[in-house]
Order: structure tokens, then C-alpha cells, then sequence
């Protein structure tokens, strides 16, 4: 089993967001892949098993499988093509637990095809207020996640999180957003999924798919340009069209290695 270690969302190493992208020969079992992701300990491991139109691909966190990733997606794109296994004009096609996904190269950044993950409005509980000390001005849940809109860029970036509270919250993770202050960012945004190991993600694909019809709704525009403000940070475009947000960003290898089984 081949891993790469890629950066996504970044044109440089050590920013953005590391992912494993394990390019699978045959089947691996359920507990196989959580030990590799665990092993690796990155906020997210793909694996990827070559099909006729395409890949299956899988997802997991150093705790759990999840259902939709954007950063290991777009890495995994990106080793198809640099790996030589997808010719550099082909479309990736992904078969997931969310449903056909696609990615594309765009110049120089790839392009995924999400489905949107729209929220609705809903009552802070207590323990996502306790978590987040911070008073937000809208709070918004989806399938997945919470999306918590506070007042000032400022508030976003020195958000100090109580993680043990949001442990206890019946969702994925938090996205906490705001209006950027910076004139070429629309809007920045950190996220934060303790229960699934992952105190705080450095740049969040999948939180965008909410983010972006969120801002939509907002500024009664479609496209954008986001930044993720944690300490590794990454920018990312996102486009919305219909019941799809498009995602684009750059990625770079780290490294690539050899998995030894026993």
C-alpha cells in the first residue's frame, strides 16, 4: 500500500491541511484502514480502490469514518494526476458515502464538485456556547455540523475553545465564520470536530459546502474567496450552483512511503 502525505490547500509545505492518500491494489477491511488513519494520526486518510469509471474512496479520521471530506479529496485528485495513474485532463470521479463527487484541474488549482450541505437556523444548546465562549449572532445546524456566525474576523481568530465541552454535542464539529476585514477574502472561518479526534482542522473542504450557501444567503452573491484561520491556515475558492458548491484549491506533496504489512 502506497501513502502520500499531501498538503491541501497550499501551494507550500507545512501549511494547509495534511491528509494521507493510501492508493489501495485490492480490498482493505474496515479495521484496516482505521489503523492506518490512526497510525498516521492527519485530520483525515483517504482510500482510494480503482474501478471501470473511476475510484471508490473512503474517509477516516484517527477515531472514526466520516462521510464527506473536501482536503483528502482534493489531495486524492491530486496524487492521481501527479502519480501518473489519471492522465493530467481527466476528470476524477469518486464514489462515496455522499454520492458521485468529481474534481478537475482548473489552471493550477483543482476543482471539486460538492453537493451543498445547507443549514437551518436552529437553538444554541449549552454546551456549544460553554464550548465556544464566544456569543454568536446566528447559529445554524446541518446534517453534520453546527455553523455559528459571530460578529468580528477578530473574535473568530482568538477563539480559545473549551474541546471536552464540544465533545458532547450530537455532531460532527463546528464552523465558526465571520465577514473578513481583509479586502480580497470574503469571509474567513475556523473548525473544530473533538469527537472525531480532531480538536481543530486547519482547513476544512467539507464546512465550505455549508459556508458557502450560508454566505450566499448573506451577501446575495455566489462565489468567493474563504480563509481558513487556524494556525497552519489555507485559502480556497467556492462557488455556488444550484445543489452543488464548487471547491477549489492548490495541494503539494510531502512525502510518499510504503506501508509494511505483516
Amino acid at each position: 500500500m502506497k501513502i502520500y502525505h499531501v498538503d491541501a490547500f497550499t501551494d507550500k509545505i507545512f501549511s494547509g491541511n495534511p491528509a494521507g492518500v493510501c492508493v489501495l491494489s485490492e480490498l482493505k477491511d474496515d479495521i484496516c484502514m482505521q489503523n492506518v488513519a490512526g497510525e498516521l494520526n492527519l485530520s483525515e486518510t483517504a482510500f482510494l480502490l480503482k474501478k471501470d469509471d473511476g475510484f471508490n474512496l473512503r474517509w477516516f479520521s484517527p477515531k472514526r469514518e466520516v462521510d464527506l471530506c473536501g482536503h483528502a479529496t482534493l489531495a486524492s485528485a491530486h496524487v492521481l494526476w501527479e502519480a501518473g495513474i489519471l492522465p493530467p485532463d481527466k476528470e476524477a470521479r469518486f464514489f462515496t458515502k455522499s454520492g458521485l463527487l468529481a474534481a478537475s484541474r482548473k489552471g493550477d488549482f483543482i476543482e471539486l464538485n460538492f453537493p451543498i450541505e445547507e443549514d437551518k437556523e436552529t437553538v444554541a444548546p449549552k454546551e456549544l456556547l460553554d464550548g465556544l465562549k464566544a456569543t454568536p449572532i446566528y447559529v445554524g445546524k446541518n446534517r453534520m455540523d453546527y455553523i455559528v456566525e459571530v460578529e468580528s474576523e477578530e473574535i473568530v481568530r482568538t477563539l480559545n475553545p473549551d474541546y471536552e465541552m464540544l465533545k458532547r454535542l450530537d455532531a460532527r464539529g463546528v464552523i465558526v465564520t465571520s465577514i473578513s476585514n481583509a479586502a480580497e477574502i470574503d469571509f474567513v472561518s475556523r473548525f473544530f470536530a473533538p469527537a472525531y479526534g480532531i480538536p481543530e482542522d486547519p482547513v476544512t473542504g467539507s464546512a465550505h459546502c455549508c459556508l458557502g450557501p450560508y454566505w450566499k444567503r448573506k451577501l446575495n452573491r455566489n462565489e468567493f474567496n474563504a480563509f481558513q484561520a487556524s494556525e497552519r491556515g489555507g485559502f480556497l475558492k467556492v462557488r455556488v450552483e444550484r445543489n452543488r458548491v464548487f471547491i477549489s484549491g492548490k495541494a503539494v506533496t510531502v512525502f510518499c512511503a510504503e506501508l509494511m504489512e505483516s
